[in-house]
């Protein structure tokens, strides 16, 4: 394994753990916001950047991503996590990204 794809598997399994753990829990004075895996974790270039300053072509997570789907807004959203192949926008269609997270 190279030292690129190394580096992006620590990261994901940091972030996997992570959010096994709880994530970044919640406050009872605010609403609970809804997450994007992927987009809103720190695996994203543009984790907690309100300007978006980084193109998705750049991420790491890119590798992952099938060429079909390199144009689309939110890249990641198209990288198979679940067991029969599914995809974040596949659980996203089905208001299901409690699922995404577990069945991977």
């Amino acid at each position: 394994m190279n030292k690129d794809n190394r580096k992006t598997t620590e990261l994901l399994k940091a972030q996997l753990d992570f959010i096994e753990k709880g994530g970044y829990g919640r406050s009872v004075k605010t609403p609970w916001p809804p997450t994007s895996v992927f987009q809103d974790f720190l695996s994203c270039l543009n984790f907690a950047d309100p300007e978006k300053t980084h193109p998705c072509s750049v991420c790491r997570l890119m590798g992952f991503v099938p060429p079909s789907h390199w144009e689309q807004s939110v890249n990641c959203h198209h990288i198979r996590i679940g067991r029969a192949g599914e995809t974040v926008e596949d659980f996203d269609r089905r208001d299901d990204q409690h699922r995404a997270l577990t069945t991977s």
